[in-house]
C-alpha cells in the first residue's frame, strides 16, 4: 500500500503523515524539502503540488492541502482566490488520480459546507449544504466537482468534513482561545449553554487512517467530530483546569454581546463563542465501526496542561 499526502507539513498533515508512515509506504507531496519529516517518509518536491508528476504505483491520495485564509488587502475577490486552489487545484490533482487509476481519493473538506450555526438539530450527512463563507463555498464546489469527476470510475472518493480541530499547538481560532484561557482576564462566558462540536487532532488522524482501507468508506461523505458535545464555557473551564488556573467567568446577556460584536465587526467571533454548531457523527461510528480514541473532556484538560508546559 502506497499513500500520498498533500499538506503533509501542515497542522493536521504532520500528525497524519507520521501516523500513516508507521503502517504504509508514505509519500509527502511538498513544495520544499522538509527536514522535520521522518527519514522513512519519501518527499516528492514540486513548486506546484497540483501539477506534480505523480508516481504510477500509488494506491491512495489524501488531499489535505488547500487555502483557508485570505487577507482582505490581498484581493477584491476572495472567492475567486479560494476557487483557484480549493476547486481548480484539487481537480487538477484529482484528474491525475483518475488517469493513474488510483484506488481511493480522500478529500478533506469542512463542516462549513453545512453552515456556521445549528439551531435545533445537529448537522448530518443528509443535511442541505448551506456554506456562508467564501472558503466553505469553495470546499462545497470542490466536493460537487469531485463527485462528477469520479462518478462511474474505479477511483473511490471519500469526503470528510471536520469542525475546528484542537491540540496544544493548533493554529488559528483555537490558538487564540487557548491564549485567552491562559490569562487571568475575566471572560463573559458564564451560563453560555451552547452546543459545540470539535475534534481532537488525534481523533481526526485516527479517522482518516481508518478511511484509507475500510471498504465501506468508499464513495461516502462523513461528518466527523468527538462524540461529546460541549459548551464554550465548558471548553474554557477544561482548558483552565489543565492549566491549573481558576476560571473567572461572568454573565453578560447574549443580546448585548451580539449587538456589540456587530458594531465592532466581530459577528463571526460571536457565532464561534456563543452560537451552537453541533455535529452528529453517528454515521462514521456505525458504518465504519469507528470510535474516537480520545474523550473530549480528558483531551481538553491535556491540551491545557501541554500549553502550560
Amino acid at each position: 500500500m502506497r499513500v500520498l499526502i498533500t499538506g503533509a507539513t501542515g497542522f493536521v498533515g504532520t500528525a497524519l503523515t507520521e501516523r500513516v508512515s508507521s503502517v504504509y509506504d508514505t509519500i509527502a507531496l511538498v513544495r520544499t524539502q522538509n527536514h522535520m519529516l521522518s527519514a522513512n517518509i519519501q518527499q516528492l518536491v514540486t513548486a506546484n503540488i497540483f501539477a506534480a508528476d505523480l508516481p504510477d504505483n500509488l494506491d491512495v491520495i489524501i488531499h489535505l492541502a488547500g487555502r483557508a485564509h485570505i487577507l482582505n488587502e490581498q484581493t477584491t475577490d476572495p472567492l475567486s482566490e479560494f476557487r483557484k486552489v480549493n476547486v481548480d487545484g484539487t481537480l487538477q490533482l484529482a484528474r491525475q488520480a483518475l488517469d493513474k487509476k488510483i484506488k481511493r481519493f480522500i478529500f478533506m473538506s469542512s463542516i462549513g459546507v453545512n453552515g456556521s450555526v445549528t439551531l435545533q438539530q445537529p448537522f448530518t450527512e443528509d443535511a442541505l449544504a448551506q456554506p456562508h463563507a467564501d472558503y466553505a463555498v469553495s470546499k462545497s464546489e470542490a466536493e460537487q466537482e469531485l463527485k462528477k469527476l469520479f462518478a462511474g470510475s474505479a477511483t473511490e472518493l471519500v469526503i470528510i468534513r471536520p469542525p475546528l480541530v484542537y491540540a496544544a499547538h493548533a493554529p488559528g481560532n483555537f490558538a487564540r482561545l487557548l491564549k485567552l484561557a491562559s490569562t487571568n482576564l475575566p471572560l463573559p462566558l458564564a451560563h453560555v449553554n451552547n452546543k459545540r462540536s470539535f475534534v481532537a487532532l488525534e481523533n481526526l488522524v485516527d479517522f482518516i487512517s481508518c478511511c484509507i482501507t475500510h471498504p465501506l468508506a468508499a464513495n461516502e461523505l462523513f461528518l466527523i467530530a468527538d462524540q461529546q458535545v460541549i459548551s464554550t464555557e465548558q471548553m474554557v473551564r477544561l482548558l483552565k483546569a489543565g492549566m491549573n488556573k481558576k476560571p473567572i467567568l461572568f454573565y453578560m446577556p447574549k443580546t448585548v454581546l451580539k449587538i456589540g460584536s456587530m458594531l465592532v465587526g466581530k459577528r463571526k467571533l460571536y457565532e464561534q463563542l456563543y452560537e451552537s454548531l453541533e455535529i452528529d457523527c453517528s454515521k462514521a461510528c456505525s458504518l465504519l465501526n469507528w470510535k474516537p480514541p480520545l474523550d473530549t473532556y480528558q483531551a481538553l484538560e491535556h491540551v491545557g496542561r501541554s500549553h502550560r508546559l
